[in-house]
């Protein structure tokens, strides 16, 4: 059964319902099996209304379970914009095809001149990202990959959905995982909120994890957009996905983003609450449920909050974030996707995270484990 096909077996409605309904008995019995493994249902009782009493208790065996799995460490990494041309019609994305904004395509020089930069500040995992268009498919990402792979160990990207042979193009490349969010689970508010353009499949986006993972890819991103529908039913479909995936490709690893609706250029929309609380309750679950993923924070949060919640599960976080192409050095004041929150420089973040006993991890993979060598630095 394709993860499509499972999907349409669940209405979201009724998944929403039956989540706000579980009752402490049943949180208490999920967190009584944290450590022999969760169900799914286990899991939605952790996302219920009836787990906000237990949220400490949570968060503590969260803390546990990430520190007995990957240790005091927090890997840093930062997003490179490659391009602001996009041709979706979204209503929360400043990139959107219909907003009368300058376009950009960074071409060779400027692709370099950001990964000197960005090495400059000590990175060494970058995130390519792009707006979704024809101009920035599969050839140009595997010539930008090919500029890049001799300044970083991991490349990987958060572009447009792509067919699995274009996939496994670009592991060739040296490209080491995929970020992919599905936005929402919801098929009513998808709908609302992709007007027009590729993205407005939502089946296809729905399978590109699967294609991913019969490509080979070595690490899949997963996450949905907090803010455009109800948030407990989307993040149990989240779980849903995660499950299938490490169950049909195991020899994957797994990261999950959390991002927020954040200011970005076109209209205001409609935003479903979604506070820090709600997303300090939203991790902590999905550590419980999944104790090997990874678990990502971004620079869309808040510098205090960021700092409170690190040790919560996650185990990776952006920092000195530009989300503009050419944001770092070439065109530093292009139109950014959307506003960041958390604005100190790689070297404040790593230095806070020391002075809690945390070890900010600036390398911890090689091009080797891709099957490519990178030239001497």
């Amino acid at each position: 059964m394709s993860f499509v096909e499972l999907w349409r077996q669940h209405d979201f409605t009724a998944v929403g319902a039956a989540v706000a309904g579980r009752s402490a008995a049943d949180v208490e019995r999920a967190l009584g099996r944290a450590r022999s493994g969760l169900t799914l249902d286990d899991f939605g009782a952790l996302l219920s209304p009836a787990a906000a009493p237990y949220l400490e208790r949570m968060a503590q065996l969260s803390h546990q379970l990430t520190v007995e799995r990957f240790g005091h460490t927090m890997q840093l990494f930062a997003p490179l914009y490659l391009s602001n041309v996009c041709a979706n019609v979204c209503t929360y994305c400043g990139f959107s095809a219909q907003n009368r904004i300058p376009r950009k395509v960074l071409n060779d020089a400027e692709i370099v001149a950001e990964a000197r930069a960005l090495r400059s500040l000590g990175f060494d995992h970058v995130l390519l990202v792009t707006g979704e268009a024809g101009r920035v498919g599969r050839d140009y990402l595997a010539n930008a990959l090919r500029l890049l792979r001799p300044h970083f160990s991991s490349l990987s990207i958060e572009v447009q959905p792509l067919d699995q042979e274009d996939y496994s193009a670009l592991a060739g490349e040296g490209l080491s995982a995929v970020l992919v969010y599905q936005e929402t689970y919801d098929a009513a508010a998808y709908a609302r909120h992709h007007l027009s353009g590729p993205k407005a499949d939502v089946a296809y986006r729905l399978e590109t994890p699967d294609r991913l993972g019969r490509a080979g890819i070595k690490k899949i991103g997963l996450g949905a957009l907090y803010g455009l529908s109800d948030w407990r039913a989307d993040a149990w479909f989240l779980g849903l996905h995660l499950r299938y995936l490490e169950q049909r490709h195991w020899r994957t690893r797994y990261s999950i983003s959390f991002p927020r609706l954040r200011p970005h250029a076109g209209a205001d929309i409609a935003v479903t609450p979604y506070g820090e609380r709600e997303l300090v309750q939203t991790a902590c679950a999905l550590r419980l449920l999944s104790p090997e993923a990874e678990l990502s924070l971004s620079t869309r949060e808040a510098a205090g909050f960021r700092d409170r919640a690190f040790r919560l599960g996650f185990t990776t976080m952006s920092a000195g974030s530009r989300t503009n192409p050419g944001g770092y050095a070439s065109a530093p004041d292009s139109l950014e996707q959307f506003a960041i929150d958390d604005a100190r420089s790689p070297a404040e973040v790593a230095a806070f995270l020391r002075s809690q006993d945390y070890e900010p991890v600036w390398k911890d993979w090689d091009p080797t484990y891709d099957g490519a060598a990178v030239a001497a630095r």
